[in-house]
């Protein structure tokens, strides 16, 4: 009978997937709208005033991924503890502390002139679809059903959100702070790989180096900031999975270790090149983010077309406009750059009124608010909602009359991420993109462009304090002796226009000139160089770059840290006859960590226990926990010139370290994968793969797990190749997106989101382009309509009501 209560549910569901055309009757319009979707799941919105064109981009978002929607309201909003319980009502404290509270009409116009109405016209697209489906609640989505709720309506600050961005270095800035206590500023500098200047300020003010930094200070920021955690008792009885199973999933969860990691695999490839280098001798872009591998994707692709507006490519789905894309004019994209937004301040509080702190010699009295917190099975909570004047608490020391709070720079009007994409998707030229780019603060991005005029540029952004006495690294007092000192002008951060080689990569690597004058507004911590140094040595070697060069560069398997550690091996020789072979294997060897190859899974399991096994060299036993893991930059600069940690002949230590460690990793294949070597093939569902789980699936029956999860699939790469996999046997993150543009024919634009377009389980985009992405392949985003026409699956008419 539980069995059969499920098909109802997805034949109903099956009626709001609807995938044929269809004429949708709603109130909100001023004209009808045309969507054409594509083959592909991706909307093409056609409309006549600028208001309707996002209206239906939000009423056409939601459709697509609605569970999606509510949950990030929720995040936004700070009531998931309405649905999950009192276990997540920390986490919608930290939301209220940090909500925007700000002129909510400027805040929307910063991102456009017209910012406040097409941020409305989206919001009001959004409600009109949830209006729509509330009507007949039985053709909700499943996972309303499995968790008994409703779909609620949005607001402007729903979209304005800070809760999805990628913020700043407060954690590792905390870590920093524990690391100096423990070990010192030397040892912890050595330890560290800070780029590109030398000798950061890492010490600890003497009015702070005593203070206990290993309490759980950032509880509040870091529990806004995670992914929403389900239990089995979130989930309506007959839906549920029992109690034992939902342990032994998460007893067993590599996907834990990899929330805990330092996520340095996290970042993105982009480059442009110019007519001289590519075959069509017209300017090429290439953008690939890194971010969580999720279904559905935390992209979403969408074609924008109205007055004044014809731009295709992708975004979030909960925001309006094109993140990275184009626009018939120019094709632009994005890559983290570390810009360091926030800060720690740590304050003496008044023993005879905690509510007050010192600043410049005397006591300040904390902004107050109250708020109400709703919590499922529980009564609702009164909470305070404290501020010093850098920003909120975050951290109460009363026992010792200590108080924590963070500056935050994203806390500012325009602070919300990506939204000042709108601004990008009307530039229509070089000047007029760059202009765009002074609104955009978050996150700190290289943003790359190529227009058909022949123009290749870059242009970081991201609002950056000033710091006029400290690194931004640790904590500091907040006493009034460290303040920012402004921030620094976009303008005035690093560009550069047509540069003389031809092309123009970023890849999370810092582009700052050592002479940059303002390395106090830029971060320390950016990612190892090593794809950066390959997409550059196979853009520098073509000079006519084709499309399908593009492609395969995007999807580059090469691994330049093999490249560097296994020549070590070669005058070297191991006891152990496995350790052997695989050590000549490793040596006649590509480099490549392809699917299909044995030696990449040696490979990939010995640099795993090299970086394993160094932390017990050259991290002191008392700071062990305090370093996750160390920066693989450090790892290869030590084993190539060994030092005193080694041994005393260091040479012959880590010539013994490199064999002992081989040797430990093929014992441990040997037990992952059996004797017999030729079974170690990197990509397979025992080793490097792709297993897209749903939010839900491990607090549900496992027949709809299986209806919900994707894959898996067999995968190459690692966190340090082009085609970025993570340093986990499953990949949690990469390139779930992917847009190649040539600017001679929009129409031979290629593109990919992992696993489809769409959130609904029963739709047939819900996963139709994952076994492509997980061939690392892609599909043609048309833009002419022309050629849409010629790959439309089905239209929707949206007509005023």
């Amino acid at each position: 009978m539980k069995i059969l209560s499920i098909i109802p549910i997805f034949l109903a569901f099956n009626l709001i997937a609807n995938e044929n055309d269809q004429n949708i009757f709603i109130k909100g319009l001023d004209k009808d709208v045309e969507i054409l979707v594509d083959r592909w799941g991706v909307p093409h919105i056609y409309a006549e005033t600028e208001d309707d064109l996002f209206f239906a981009q939000g009423f056409y978002a939601a459709r697509d991924r609605l569970f999606q929607f509510e949950i990030w309201r929720r995040q936004a909003t700070g009531t998931v503890s309405e649905i999950t319980g009192e276990r997540d009502f920390k986490r919608d404290l930290g939301t209220r502390l940090f909500l925007f509270r700000k002129d909510i009409v400027r805040e929307m116009n910063y991102y456009h002139p017209r910012g406040a109405k097409i941020i409305t016209s989206f919001t009001e697209g959004v409600n009109a679809y949830i209006n729509y489906i509330n009507e007949t609640p039985d053709k909700l989505p499943i996972e309303f059903q499995m968790l008994n709720i409703r779909p609620q309506l949005w607001t402007p600050e729903v979209v304005i959100s800070r809760h999805q961005g990628l913020l700043g270095n407060i954690g590792s800035e905390l870590r920093y702070g524990r690391q100096v206590q423990a070990i010192g500023a030397k040892l912890t500098e050595q330890l560290n790989w800070f780029h590109p200047w030398d000798n950061p300020v890492l010490e600890l003010d003497k009015k702070i180096e005593n203070v206990d930094l290993n309490k759980n200070i950032l509880e509040l920021y870091d529990a806004f900031r995670t992914s929403v955690k389900w239990k089995p008792e979130d989930i309506v009885k007959e839906f549920r999975t029992s109690k034992s199973a939902f342990l032994d999933v998460h007893e067993n969860n590599e996907f834990v270790l990899y929330e805990n990691s330092n996520n340095e695999s996290i970042g993105s490839n982009n480059w442009v090149i110019d007519g001289k280098r590519s075959a069509s001798e017209y300017p090429m872009m290439a953008n690939d983010p890194h971010r969580v591998q999720a279904v559905p994707s935390l992209r979403y692709m969408a074609h924008l077309v109205g007055p004044g507006w014809n731009v295709i490519g992708g975004g979030e789905p909960e925001i309006p406009g094109i993140s990275i894309g184009h626009n018939g004019y120019g094709a632009w994209g994005l890559t983290v750059f570390r810009t360091d937004g926030e800060d720690l301040y740590v304050y003496e509080t008044n023993p005879k009124n905690q509510n007050q702190y010192r600043y410049k010699g005397r006591w300040s009295s904390m902004k107050i608010l109250t708020d109400t917190i709703h919590i499922k099975n529980s009564d609702s909570k009164i909470v305070e909602l404290k501020y010093t004047r850098h920003g909120p608490i975050v951290f109460e020391d009363k026992e010792n009359n200590l108080a924590y709070a963070v500056r935050a720079a994203w806390m500012e009007i325009g602070g919300s991420p990506y939204l000042a994409s709108l601004r990008m998707d009307q530039a229509k030229t070089w000047e007029e993109f760059k202009e765009a780019c002074n609104y955009s603060h978050i996150p700190g991005e290289n943003m790359i462009w190529a227009d058909r005029k022949g123009n290749i540029g870059w242009q970081s952004v991201g609002i950056a304090p000033i710091r006029k006495n400290w690194s931004g690294l640790v904590p500091v007092p907040g006493d009034g002796s460290y303040e920012w000192g402004g921030y620094l002008e976009i303008k005035k951060k690093p560009n550069i226009l047509n540069p003389p080689e031809g092309f123009f990569a970023t890849a999370n690597s810092n582009l700052t000139s050592r002479e940059f004058p303002y390395k106090n507004a830029i971060g320390w911590e950016w990612s190892d160089p090593s794809r950066w140094a390959r997409v550059n040595e196979l853009l520098g070697a073509n000079n006519k770059i084709t499309m399908q060069d593009m492609a395969k560069i995007q999807t580059d398997y090469l691994s330049n840290p093999a490249r560097t550690i296994v020549p070590l091996l070669k005058y070297l020789k191991s006891n152990d006859s496995k350790a052997e072979k695989a050590r000549q294997m490793l040596l006649d060897w590509d480099y490549y960590m392809d699917p299909s190859s044995v030696e990449a899974g040696i490979y990939e399991a010995w640099q795993r226990e090299i970086m394993k096994s160094i932390k017990e060299i050259y991290v002191p036993s008392k700071a062990n926990e305090l370093f996750r893991s160390l920066p693989l930059k450090r790892v290869i600069d030590w084993l190539l010139s060994p030092d005193g940690k080694f041994g005393e002949n260091p040479i012959k230590g880590r010539d013994q370290f490199l064999i002992q460690s081989l040797e430990s990793s093929t014992k441990a294949l040997t037990k992952k994968l059996g004797a017999n070597m030729e079974k170690w093939v990197y990509g397979q569902k025992k080793y490097k793969h792709i297993m897209l789980r749903h939010q839900l699936s491990s607090v549900i029956r496992s027949d709809i797990a299986k209806k919900l999860d994707v894959g898996p699939y067999p995968r190459g790469g690692n966190s340090n190749t082009l085609n970025n996999t993570g340093g986990f046997d499953n990949q949690y993150s990469g390139a779930s997106f992917r847009i190649l543009v040539d600017t001679e024919d929009w129409d031979r634009t290629l593109a990919m989101n992992n696993p489809g377009q769409s959130g609904n389980p029963d739709s047939h985009h819900y996963k139709n382009l994952f076994t492509e992405w997980a061939e690392d392949g892609f599909f043609p985003l048309f833009y002419s309509r022309e050629k849409i026409e010629t790959v439309t699956d089905y239209k929707i008419y949206l007509k005023s009501k």
